[in-house]
């Protein structure tokens, strides 16, 4: 039986962070990656939304790499469950984007989160923070995790 393959719900900030200096190695390894087939991703349309602000090439990246993915719509029950996390004082309410995102991949029941956020995503903290609301709200934990915590590092010599 083939094992099924893991879906990522990618937030701008690791599509953003193929060119950028500091996030550029681990998350160049995530794509290739998925290009390999390790996961399957899923995009929201918030998503394609904020990358419409974004430069030419980071706007372009996930069709200039010929990646597939999974659009997913953000729906009444995602932005439910985003005032939630407000509501609970999670995250403060400039975060509600960011919110967002979290409920969408929650409520799609995605795997994992990818993001490069530390400040209001990935940060033990916050994960605690939006799983706690997400078992109250009767939903599963989210997993979420930056592109780095992703790598496998046997795989590659470094």
């Amino acid at each position: 039986m083939q094992e099924r393959t893991l879906a990522l719900y990618l937030d701008t900030s690791v599509i953003g962070g193929y060119y950028d200096d500091e996030f550029a190695l681990d998350t160049q390894v995530l794509f290739h990656e998925i290009k390999d087939g390790k996961y399957t991703v899923v995009i929201s349309d918030l998503t394609l939304q904020e990358l419409i602000k974004a430069p030419e090439r980071v706007r372009n990246l996930l069709h200039d790499m010929a990646i597939d993915f999974e659009e997913v719509m953000v729906s009444p029950e995602c932005v439910e469950l985003a005032t939630e996390y407000l509501n609970e004082d999670v995250v403060g309410q400039t975060s509600r984007d960011d919110c967002i995102h979290i409920a969408t991949a929650t409520v799609h029941k995605i795997d994992i989160l990818v993001s490069w956020n530390f400040k209001h995503i990935v940060n033990v903290q916050r994960i605690r923070g939006y799983n706690a609301v997400n078992i109250k709200n009767g939903y599963t934990t989210l997993e979420i995790h930056s592109p780095k915590e992703l790598r496998n590092y046997e795989d590659k010599e470094i």
